[in-house]
């Protein structure tokens, strides 16, 4: 140590407090940022992960400073209004739909993050007695068995509608069952319809019927009739707000959004 050199234990203790007020600064800038940067992110979401977003968008406001202002919609139906010019900050569609928005120029390109999957279900009203769905031959046997049942209309597009009337076809009843259908609004819930007594029973994605009170939840439809929806979201391509759509990306990927996902009949996708 040189004659111009201080003590050790000053020069920690100077070094303490320039740490401890870089600290500080840092923390009143980090909180300052935040304050100007808190945005309200508008979201159109596909309804097939309605309830889980539901559930987590208090929770990601309260930790983000962010607000969300959320459409819902088939994604089918979300497409066609981006379509047709209407825009949003963040898309939270299946995965085929979202791959289809960053190809027509609607969606980043590379912004686009899997977070959850879901199979469809079958259900009937609560306190009914349970019908049989355990193989293909049985499953086709209580569709044919059922005074009525309900499905979103494949003419709406929807993920689960389409597949079940592929089913439907693939099975050889379709015109058998297309007479008895009954088909909720473009933005329904099939399983609504078992309550109100309109349906014996109805075929629509595991977490949307779940989400409906009054129903009892038969299983899943046997091997190649159960269709696996993947969900996605991405940055919409005129955001103004990127940033803030990306922390909700990331939002949802969290353990603590799988946790909600599992509660909902969804599946959580890894990063």
């Amino acid at each position: 140590m040189t004659l111009s050199d201080p003590p050790s234990h000053l020069k920690d203790k100077t070094m303490t407090i320039f740490f401890s007020r870089a600290a500080l600064v840092f923390a009143l800038l980090f909180a300052h940022i935040s304050l100007v940067k808190a945005a309200e992110i508008k979201v159109f979401s596909t309804i097939g992960v309605q309830a889980a977003l539901e559930e987590l968008t208090p929770q990601f406001e309260k930790l983000s400073g962010h607000r969300l202002s959320i459409t819902w919609a088939t994604a089918a139906v979300l497409v066609k209004r981006i379509q047709a010019g209407e825009t949003a900050d963040l898309l939270v569609l299946t995965q085929q739909s979202l791959d289809a928005m960053i190809k027509e120029g609607k969606a980043l390109a590379g912004s686009n993050s899997n977070f959850s999957s879901s199979g469809m279900a079958v259900v009937v009203k609560q306190g009914s007695p349970k019908v049989d769905i355990s193989t293909p031959e049985a499953y086709k046997q209580t569709l044919l068995n059922a005074k009525t049942i309900a499905y979103s209309n494949p003419a709406f597009g929807g993920a689960s509608g389409v597949f079940f009337a592929k089913s439907l076809e693939q099975m050889g009843i379709a015109e058998s069952i297309k007479a008895k259908a009954k088909y909720p609004p473009a933005s329904g819930n099939a399983a609504q319809l078992v309550v109100d007594g309109e349906a014996d029973l109805a075929v629509q994605q595991e977490p949307e019927v779940m989400a409906v009170q009054g129903v009892a939840l038969i299983g899943a439809p046997p091997g190649v009739f159960n269709n696996i929806t993947t969900y996605t979201a991405g940055i919409g391509a005129t955001s103004s707000v990127a940033g803030a759509a990306k922390s909700l990306i990331d939002f949802l990927q969290s353990p603590q959004a799988g946790a909600v996902y599992l509660k909902r009949g969804l599946k959580p996708e890894k990063k």
